[in-house]
């Protein structure tokens, strides 16, 4: 198995990839990277405080191609993954070819419904209190 590598690009993303030996090309302008999915950060509020979730996502979501060319000048570092997000890669690029956006998937086939006039107005209380709170 090839290992796995994050890259840190010149913008700040992450992108967790393996790089296949058969086509690395110390010529080439490009790396070519293997079902590249990106790292996100998402911070969550917890009752010890902030604490931060790593997500990965398919990385080119509107793209059928799994193996994706980059700029090296865009590149900053490459990297060999940690063994847990190894294993966190292992899994989510197992079913990296059912993660493309379909049809199915687009923002219109959400049910949306309306809240409340009290439900709306308590939500609106909350996030007034919190407007207050961050601005002390």
């Amino acid at each position: 198995m090839e290992s796995i590598k994050i890259i840190k690009l010149i913008n700040g993303d992450d992108i967790v990839c393996t790089i296949p030996q058969h086509l690395l090309d110390d010529k080439s302008p490009l790396v070519k990277v293997d079902k590249p999915l990106q790292v996100k950060y998402i911070p969550a509020v917890e009752e010890m405080g902030l604490k931060d979730y790593v997500a990965l996502i398919k990385w080119t979501s509107y793209s059928d191609d799994t193996v994706i060319s980059i700029p090296k000048d865009k590149i900053m570092t490459i990297t060999s993954a940690g063994k847990a997000m190894t294993n966190s890669y292992v899994n989510v690029s197992s079913t990296y070819d059912k993660a493309t956006m379909t049809q199915e998937h687009n923002q219109d086939s959400y049910k949306r419904e309306r809240y409340s006039d009290e439900l709306n107005e308590r939500l609106n209380q909350i996030f007034d209190d919190l407007d207050d709170t961050t601005k002390h």
